[in-house]
């Protein structure tokens, strides 16, 4: 399967937030639209990821001063992209390699998607249900 069939069914919609962003504004985005990342967009595009990990992290570095402080201090610079032509199977592997949770989909040189994790796990499921339904089907055929 394609990233482009799973941002068919999940929608293309992309949660972006800017550098000069607050960390308690960015957390309130998160729980207000029950997610885990938001792509960092500046002027020219996307220029990182910040995630609930990240504040986790820089929260017991530096307390509750982190609230105050913009998401550029916290954001992921280092971003892994895919394509929607790319596979269900590569992106897994980026994601394992690249110990990521969260990964930007860009077309056309824009922002398209965002595929999470558990996006990635879903479609798996109803790939297994649907081989198992295949499977049920020819042994019932017989």
């Amino acid at each position: 399967m394609r990233i482009a069939d799973v941002l068919k069914a999940k929608g293309a919609a992309v949660t972006t937030t800017t550098p000069d962003t607050s960390v308690a504004v960015f957390l309130a985005g998160l729980v207000d639209r029950n997610i885990g990342a938001m792509v960092v967009v500046g002027p020219e595009g996307p220029v990182g990821i910040v995630s609930e990990r990240d504040v986790v992290h820089k929260l017991h570095e530096l307390g509750a001063d982190l609230l105050t402080r913009p998401v550029s201090e916290i954001m992921t610079k280092h971003l892994v992209f895919c394509s929607p032509e790319d596979t269900v199977d590569s992106l897994s592997a980026a994601m394992t390699h690249n110990r990521v949770r969260h990964i930007p989909v860009i077309a056309d040189g824009r922002l398209a998607g965002i595929v999470s994790i558990g996006d990635v796990v879903k479609t798996r499921m109803q790939e297994l249900e649907s081989s198992t339904e295949h499977l049920q089907a020819y042994i019932t055929q017989g």
